[in-house]
């Protein structure tokens, strides 16, 4: 498979140059007197830091027209090029991986889906290389280099060490990912937690940029949390903070997988809707289209099940605000299909667990397709490459 230099990569060597790149990214355009403001670096820093990055071509200027009717030297915008660099995005789930190529915005150009007939590492590896070599093809019409991958995989992963600790959905141990993807496709790679890689894709491109402080919470399949403290993605000592789907909320609840009992993913995850509807309704409800569908038919039972997970959510989410206390909360992931039902007890237990002025904490729906969790992937590969990894703490 081709690869590109593993050498090459933003000449931004030192942490003003990679602040600059990171704020005229996420914030840009940007003249320099703004990119000073927002970083607190000296217009002389500032200078230096952009000069090379506009050389190598990262960094162009544009023309503010206002700027130049006015008396004196404009002040020109900059702003990134983002077809500058390609990256590719990679979302394993337990049936399906989603690949994204995207440009160095995190803008998606391609998109592909493929499902998963087996979750045995080695072939879900073959089934990336494939995804990779179709994305690098595509990547030759855009006459630029694909320089980075990101990979995103839910449960325990150490993002330093590249390597999946545990993996529920996957039943994944110890895999050591980054080193095994790197040897079949030739290019750096990346792994993190989807939700935290989702986080970070959202922080510089989302709805939390300009945040200093938010977390988004993902349901669905699994019950997620990625948090942003003082401006950094929070990974934790052990690389799991957040993980508030094991939060026990209820120690005489239904058993959860990790060995719990009560835990927010335990009540309020797809699963655990499912198997509370089958529970209270006695009908043979299959999967969580089902279910949901029996719920917006008015079954009371079906209804039930929803509502004790928006009551689970909604706790968690007061949880969360009452520790860090962020500036917003968004709630995203493919369990917004079902918002409708548990919105209001979402929203009535997070009011009741939030301490104080922390109720007042914006809590916000952002519906997202799988496509962003890839891009989420590699927008954690476009982090690592320009050198602004904010997980290490």
């Amino acid at each position: 498979m081709r690869s590109t230099p593993r050498t090459e990569a933003v000449p931004a060597p030192t942490p003003a140059a990679s602040l600059v790149f990171t704020t005229v990214l996420t914030h840009g355009p940007l003249t320099r007197t703004e990119i000073a403001r927002r970083t607190t670096l000296s217009s002389a820093a500032v200078t230096k830091a952009v000069r090379p990055l506009m050389d190598a071509g990262y960094l162009v200027e544009g023309v503010d027209e206002e700027a130049r009717s006015s008396v004196g030297r404009p002040a020109n915008p900059v702003r990134v090029d983002g077809g500058r660099a390609l990256f590719i995005g990679v979302k394993v789930t337990g049936d399906e991986i989603i690949a994204v190529l995207t440009d160095l915005c995190c803008r998606i150009r391609v998109a592909r889906h493929v499902r998963l007939t087996t979750r045995e590492p080695g072939a879900v590896l073959a089934t990336i290389a494939g995804l990779v070599l179709e994305l690098l093809t595509e990547a030759d019409g855009f006459g630029v280099e694909v320089r980075r991958i990101g990979l995103a995989v839910s449960g325990d992963v150490d993002r330093a060490a590249g390597v999946v600790r545990y993996s529920p959905f996957l039943d994944w141990r110890d895999v050591p990912l980054a080193d095994l993807a790197e040897t079949v496709t030739g290019l750096p790679v990346t792994v993190d937690n989807d939700v935290r890689a989702l986080t970070v894709a959202e922080q510089w491109f989302g709805a939390g940029v300009g945040l200093s402080d938010f977390a988004l919470v993902t349901v669905g399949a699994g019950i997620g949390c990625g948090l942003v403290v003082h401006g950094r993605v929070v990974s934790g000592a052990h690389g799991v903070a957040g993980e508030i789907g094991h939060l026990s909320i209820d120690p005489l609840g239904p058993p959860c997988h990790c060995g719990n009992n009560g835990c927010v993913e335990a009540i309020a995850g797809d699963s655990a809707i499912v198997r509370r509807v089958r529970e209270v309704t006695g009908l043979p409800v299959a999967d969580p289209q089902e279910a949901l569908e029996l719920a917006h038919r008015g079954d009371p039972g079906a209804r039930e099940a929803y509502a004790r997970a928006g009551e689970a959510i909604g706790r968690a989410i007061g949880a969360v605000v009452n520790v860090i206390g962020p500036q917003r909360v968004i709630i995203s992931g493919e369990g917004l299909a079902a918002y409708d039902l548990f919105a209001e007890q979402i929203r009535d237990a997070f009011t009741s667990s939030a301490f104080g002025t922390a109720a007042q904490c914006d809590v916000m729906t952002r519906p997202l397709p799988f496509e962003e969790w890839a891009r989420g992937a590699a927008a954690t590969a476009i982090q690592s490459f320009i050198g602004s990894d904010t997980h290490k703490e």
